[in-house]
């Protein structure tokens, strides 16, 4: 390990660490526009200039690697002078339009250049000025004012493997724009946002909307799928205004997905924000006293079910379980989907590889699974072990989809020999299973290809739904799924819907159906009873992500209208139906929850206990799906409500849509 000095510092570093990082080690603040920590160095921006003992010149502390005896200085009057006459280059051609810009009070280069700036300029001549490009229904371009720091072009490169972003022209006539300046075809586009430095890309639905200080920050986990990407909502009054993701390297690095970031408009399309109740076939607003004698009165008998949604905390299953358990035997099934996920331990349902893990494997096997569009930030870290392990490899069972990364795909029955030599050899494999695979033969296949190696287990279930893995936790599944109790609708004296709008509720026309949710849906259609309920935005929760790791979120702001949390709604309907649940405020429900499943109670990662689900005799080949384009951006109500997920269909999936059949 390299000990270099740095202001009279000495620090040692790990072998292979550059200049600038050494500083940072040291307490040394580096300026810099095109470095950054997770893409690869370009060190073309000369920001980060610093004087090196025995150097004639200035150095690039991003692209110069740390060695022994190095002295360095970032505070000289040679360093000062070198960055003000590198800020004054790059502010030659740049507009005046920090008045306008949304990126003002976040923007990289307003801070910069006020702390190493000379404050005038010696440049006369006219600025440049370059035609606005197309990136998308998501990224709003003003490139004038971009000062060429390539970063969006290495992370569509390398992060999101979609070459949608390059430089065309040279010197001053330099252009960044997307390929034939079409709408940028990746999942994960709107992190370019986050990188740029400067107002050349911001966000388009959030345009004009609110200037950085207006907005309340609030810590918060997201529910587009089930990564629990950690979230800050931004809002203004009782609106969330927009969506940035937090770091965290365990989960999401600092990427978000575009559904993530964008999705939030369908917060406010669409609500439900007062209590409904059905009377001679319409629907029509009641008062909550109503709506709860209507509850009360719609329920015959103690023939009650229950089927939870997709994005439902912890706390919300929790008390709707404690409801329902107060009627018949408990049936409550939380896989919409119908996947016959095994749940005789842990391990069984989880990611057990981990997300940072997962980076490691030596070969993967992904069956029926397309982890580029159902966990965008699991693919990342998929490409990133191709990208940076030696040797590494990927098969996939299903059918063929572009994942960024080279896939061996493998056509269904019997599978090659190839595979077998590959698993055996390799010290960390690791097998991925999607929601349509038949689970029951993947697991026979898992014990065959022996996916434990130490401590290491390669068994992992790619969830599609955030609230999936704490309803598993919980016990929420029943003999036959939803398919069985839509079947048995008739024989039910009521069906309650927390949230669940991925069935068709044709089946429960004629069953007494009471709905709690946040839009209206597909689960309302047949609704007798509409309770409004608060969104993830709108009220304290916890989730367990598809790893099995805890977080929990907070309110960024209080539902709209009569909405109200989940769990009080059960609260206060357990009341009306005798049969009161034990908690009146949220830290006593939490408390019951940490009394029966105490690996909830803490925030972070449990680990599966190691284990196998029961054997199948089912000799049926694994199943293949196709999934649609348009599915990641409309996979649940809030998405399928916002107009910023629907254009992405239209400019994104649909405009793709006669390309890819011309290539076929």
């Amino acid at each position: 390990m390299p000990k270099l000095t740095v202001d009279g510092i000495e620090v040692e570093v790990p072998a292979g660490a550059t200049i600038l990082q050494a500083c940072e080690a040291a307490g040394a603040e580096i300026p810099r526009f095109c470095y950054h920590e997770r893409l690869s160095i370009a060190g073309n921006c000369r920001m980060c200039l610093v004087e090196m003992e025995k150097s004639p010149k200035p150095v690039a502390s991003c692209a110069m690697p740390a060695a022994d005896g190095q002295v360095i200085s970032t505070t000289t009057p040679k360093v000062k002078k070198a960055r003000e006459g590198v800020m004054e280059f790059l502010l030659i051609n740049h507009p005046l339009d920090c008045p306008i810009c949304d990126q003002g009070g976040e923007c990289d280069l307003q801070d910069q250049s006020l702390a190493y700036g000379k404050g005038h300029t010696r440049y006369q001549e006219n600025k440049r000025a370059v035609t606005e490009k197309y990136m998308g229904p998501l990224i709003k371009t003003v490139m004038t004012r971009c000062i060429h720091c390539t970063r969006c072009v290495r992370f569509a490169e390398e992060i999101a493997g979609v070459e949608d972003i390059g430089a065309i022209g040279r010197g001053e006539n330099m252009q960044i724009t997307s390929y034939l300046e079409a709408a940028v075809a990746s999942e994960l586009s709107g992190n370019v946002i986050d990188l740029c430095p400067v107002g050349a890309l911001t966000s388009k639905p959030y345009a004009f909307s609110a200037r950085s200080w207006e907005l309340k920050r609030t810590s918060g986990i997201d529910v587009m799928d089930a990564v629990g990407t950690n979230i800050t909502f931004h809002a203004r009054g009782t609106q969330v205004m927009r969506v940035n993701p937090r770091i965290n390297d365990d989960v999401n690095e600092e990427w978000a997905s575009d559904v993530t970031r964008f999705a939030v408009d369908g917060l406010m399309k669409r609500r439900l924000d007062a209590p409904y109740v059905r009377r001679d076939g319409r629907l029509v607003k009641a008062s909550w006293a109503e709506a709860f004698a209507a509850v009360r009165d719609g329920i015959k008998g103690d023939r009650v079910a229950g089927i939870v949604g997709d994005l439902c905390a912890v706390e919300d299953m929790v008390a709707f379980r404690d409801l329902l358990s107060g009627f018949g035997p408990l049936r409550i099934e939380a896989r919409q989907d119908g996947a016959a996920i095994p749940a005789t331990t842990r391990a069984d349902y989880l990611f057990n590889s981990t997300l940072t893990g997962i980076e490691t494997a030596d070969v993967v096997l992904l069956i029926d699974c397309d982890p580029r569009h159902e966990a965008p930030l699991v693919n990342t870290r998929l490409r990133k072990a191709m990208r940076t392990r030696t040797p590494s490899k990927v098969f996939a069972l299903g059918t063929p989809v572009d994942l960024t990364y080279p896939v061996e795909w493998l056509a269904g029955g019997e599978l090659p020999q190839a595979l077998f030599d590959a698993f055996a050899a390799a010290e960390r494999p690791a097998l991925i299973v999607g929601m349509g695979a038949d689970f029951a033969q993947a697991r026979k296949l898992a014990e065959t290809l022996n996916l434990t190696r130490g401590e290491w287990n390669g068994w992992n279930v790619l969830h599609t739904a955030a609230a999936r893995v704490g309803a598993l936790d919980l016990g929420l599944t029943t003999d036959g799924g939803v398919a069985g109790i839509l079947a048995d609708a008739a024989k039910l004296d009521a069906v309650f819907l927390l949230g669940a709008d991925e069935i068709d509720t044709i089946a429960l026309a004629d069953t007494f159906t009471v709905y709690i949710g946040t839009h209206g849906d597909h689960g309302v259609r047949h609704a007798d009873v509409i309770l409004p309920a608060a969104a993830y935005a709108e009220k304290p929760g916890t989730w367990v992500n598809l790893e099995g790791r805890v977080q929990r979120g907070n309110r960024a702001v209080f539902p709209p209208g009569e909405a109200r949390e989940d769990w009080t709604i059960f609260r206060a309907l357990s009341d009306v139906l005798g049969r009161t649940l034990p908690y009146n405020d949220f830290g006593a429900l939490q408390a019951r929850i940490a009394a029966e499943w105490p690996h909830l109670e803490v925030e972070g990662l449990t680990p599966g206990v190691a284990g196998t689900a029961t054997a199948s005799s089912d000799t049926a080949p694994l199943r293949i799906r196709d999934l649609g384009g348009a599915r990641f951006y409309q996979s649940n109500p809030i998405a399928r409500a916002s107009d910023t997920m629907a254009e992405c269909v239209r400019d994104i999936v649909n405009a793709a849509q006669p390309l890819l059949e011309a290539a076929e």
